[in-house]
C-alpha cells in the first residue's frame, strides 16, 4: 500500500512541477531588473530546472508517509485508491465543504492584506505584481500551488514539525496533543510565507517593509487555513483550499479586487 501510495502523491505533485514550464519566461525575464544577467534559456535547460523541485517533492512525499500515521494525519483519498479500494468518493466527500470554506477564508485574508498594504506601495511594485499574473498561468497555479505546495508544506513539512513537536515536548505522550499541531501550524505556514521572499525580491524593484509584510502574512495565513484542514479532514481538503483559493484570486485580479 505504501508504495502503491507514493505513486499516487508523487506523480500528483510532479503533474504540477511539470507545470513550470507553462511560465512564460519571456515576460518572466521582462520583469527582471535591466542589471540581471540572465543566461540563454533553452529547453534543456527547462528540463533540468525541474530536478530540484522533483527531488524535494520526493523527500516531502517520503516524509509524509513514513510519519503521517504515526501523528494521526493523513491522505484519506489517496491512501483509499492506494489500498485498491472501489469507492473512494466516500473518502473524499466529507472534505470538499471545508475545503471551499477554507478556500474562501484564505482569499479573504489575502484580498485584506492587499487592501491595508496596496497603499503603501510603490507605483512600480504595484504595477509588476499585477503584470505577473500573465506570467504565470492559471494552470500552473493550479497544479503546482494546489497540489506540489500541499505536498511540500503540509504533507511533507508539517507532518515532519508534528512529530518533531511530539518527539520533543511530549515525549511520554502516545500521540502529539494540540499544541503540537498548533505549533505546527503556525510554523509550516510563517516558512511558506517566508518562502516567497526570494521570488519577490528577484522580481520586485525594492522590497520594501509592506512588501515583506504582505508576501509574509498573505501567504501565512492561507497556510494557517490549509494546515488546519490538513490537521481537522485530510491532506485533499488542504489541496481543495489551495486550488479553490487560486480560482478565487484569479477572478478577483481579473476585476480589480486584488491589486
Amino acid at each position: 500500500m505504501k508504495t502503491r501510495l507514493f505513486w499516487i502523491l508523487f506523480l500528483s505533485g510532479m503533474a504540477g512541477v511539470v507545470s513550470l514550464l507553462l511560465i512564460d519566461l519571456s515576460k518572466l525575464i521582462a520583469l527582471l531588473p535591466a542589471q540581471t544577467e540572465v543566461p540563454t534559456i533553452t529547453p534543456l535547460i527547462k528540463i533540468l530546472g525541474l530536478i530540484q523541485p522533483a527531488v524535494i517533492l520526493l523527500a516531502a512525499v517520503l516524509i509524509g508517509i513514513a510519519l503521517s500515521p504515526k501523528v494521526g494525519l493523513s491522505a484519506p483519498f489517496a491512501e483509499c485508491l492506494a489500498a485498491g479500494g472501489g469507492r473512494c468518493f466516500p473518502a473524499l466527500r466529507p472534505q470538499v465543504v471545508p475545503g471551499l470554506i477554507g478556500g474562501i477564508v484564505g482569499t479573504l485574508c489575502v484580498v485584506l492584506t492587499s487592501a491595508v498594504v496596496m497603499p503603501f506601495l510603490m507605483k512600480e511594485s504595484t504595477e509588476r505584481i499585477h503584470k505577473l499574473q500573465g506570467v504565470f498561468p492559471i494552470a500552473m497555479r493550479l497544479l503546482y500551488g494546489g497540489i506540489t505546495e500541499e505536498l511540500l508544506i503540509r504533507w511533507g513539512l508539517m507532518t515532519l514539525l508534528v512529530w518533531v513537536a511530539w518527539r520533543v515536548l511530549q515525549r511520554r505522550a502516545t500521540k502529539p496533543t494540540t499544541i503540537c499541531f498548533v505549533l505546527a501550524i503556525l510554523l509550516s505556514a510563517f516558512m511558506f510565507g517566508v518562502g516567497h521572499l526570494p521570488a519577490a525580491l528577484m522580481l520586485l524593484p525594492e522590497l520594501t517593509a509592506p512588501v515583506i509584510i504582505f508576501v509574509i502574512v498573505a501567504n501565512s495565513a492561507f497556510g494557517v487555513v490549509t494546515g488546519y484542514l490538513y490537521w481537522k479532514y485530510g491532506l485533499e481538503a488542504a489541496m481543495i483550499a489551495h486550488v479553490f483559493g487560486h480560482v478565487l484570486l484569479a477572478t478577483a485580479s481579473y476585476i480589480g479586487a486584488y491589486f
